[in-house]
This record gives C-alpha cells, sequence and structure tokens, in this order.
C-alpha cells in the first residue's frame, strides 16, 4: 500500500487535457528518435545509457518550444507540435525535479528502476497495447532497462513501428543508440530482449503517471 501510494503522481502535475497529453506524446517521442539520428558529438552529453535518454526527452517535451529553445536544441529537425500548455519545464509544480523517489520526494535524476516503479504505471504485457511515449522495462539479475515506444517514426516517414533507446556503457564501450522495429525486437537474436509475455525478462509496456 505505501508504494501504491508513493506512485500517485500529484494532481497538479498530471496532464489532464487530452490536448496536453497529445503534445506530451508528441514530444517526447520525437525528442528522443530524434537522438538517434543526431551525430554522439552532437548529442547532449547527459545521454549515456537508456534512463538518462528517458530523463532527457521527458524533461524537453515539459519545455516551451518557443524560437529560443529551437535555437539551441542542437536537433536534427524541429516538427511543428503544439507545447504543453499546462505548464512548462522548469517552472513545474516540482520546479525543475520531476521524478519522484522512493522517498515521495521529488529529484531531476531516476534510474529506470525508479522510472518504472514511482513514475509511471502498468499497462500491459502484450506489445499491441503500447502507444507512442510508453515506456517498455526489462530487468536481469542485476539492473533494470527501458526503451521508448516510438510507434510510426517522426521522421522517416515509412510504415514500421519503432522503440529506440541507448545500450549504455559497457566497460570501456559508451554505448550506442539504437532504434529497431517492433518486428525487429519481438525476433531479437538474445530472446531476454523480446518483448513477449512468456519472456520473464521482459516487465512490460509502462505509462507515465502525468498521462
Amino acid at each position: 500500500m505505501t508504494l501504491l501510494l508513493l506512485a500517485v503522481q500529484p494532481a497538479a502535475l498530471r496532464l489532464d487535457d487530452p490536448r496536453d497529453q497529445t503534445a506530451f506524446r508528441q514530444w517526447f517521442s520525437f525528442l528522443a528518435e530524434a537522438q538517434f539520428f543526431n551525430p554522439p558529438a552532437a548529442r547532449p552529453t547527459e545521454i549515456g545509457d537508456c534512463a538518462a535518454l528517458i530523463r532527457y526527452a521527458y524533461r524537453e517535451a515539459l519545455r516551451d518550444h518557443d524560437p529560443r529553445w529551437s535555437a539551441g536544441a542542437g536537433l536534427p529537425l524541429i516538427l511543428p507540435f503544439d507545447s504543453v500548455l499546462k505548464y512548462n519545464y522548469p517552472r513545474t509544480p516540482t520546479g525543475p525535479n520531476l521524478f519522484r523517489l522512493s522517498s515521495g520526494s521529488f529529484a531531476e535524476f531516476a534510474d529506470a528502476k525508479t522510472l518504472r516503479q514511482f513514475n509511471t504505471r502498468f499497462i500491459s504485457r502484450d506489445l499491441d497495447r503500447a502507444q507512442p511515449g510508453d515506456l517498455l522495462f526489462y530487468r536481469n539479475t542485476t539492473s533494470h532497462h527501458s526503451m521508448i515506444y516510438i510507434g510510426r517514426s517522426h521522421i522517416t516517414r515509412d510504415a514500421a513501428l519503432y522503440v529506440v533507446y541507448h545500450t549504455g556503457p559497457e566497460g570501456k564501450d559508451p554505448g550506442e543508440m539504437r532504434r529497431p522495429t517492433t518486428i525487429e525486437l519481438l525476433n531479437h537474436p538474445d530472446p531476454q530482449w523480446r518483448p513477449r509475455q512468456g519472456n520473464p525478462n521482459f516487465l512490460g509496456v509502462y505509462r507515465w503517471n502525468i498521462l
């Protein structure tokens, strides 16, 4: 019961207007996908693993995307989505601290496990239930991992459905951005990454608590 109460997002943070929900989903999924097309040197230095990509896209999706923001965003293109109207980062009900922690307080940083437990809610273990901007979570023996469901690409305009994620560092390898189709992911050569109900490593599709 305690964990359930902590996971509930304050009403002031929830985007209750469907137009704001759509704006957030569009910006969040686009910003994450756009970083796949950005050369590594042009990406924000903070994006070093799967959770960092999510935090970046979440924060930037809640900004006022005015000409000043566009000029400094460092993106390969800017799409004409509406901005969220209820509030704009960093002027939010919790200031710059967007992510709920196990303590119930909010912070600018949260790892993948914290994002799943206290900032999102479980939807399904059926990938067909995912909507753009939802998250896929995985767990192995040592850590949590996450991917962002894009759906139809904002950039390449083909008919495939995509996810995007950062692999994170491994030893001296800093990792890389990847953008497989859902078909490729469902048939991943390593079964632990297949988003299938029979895969014990796949925790399911999760949706942001603000939506």
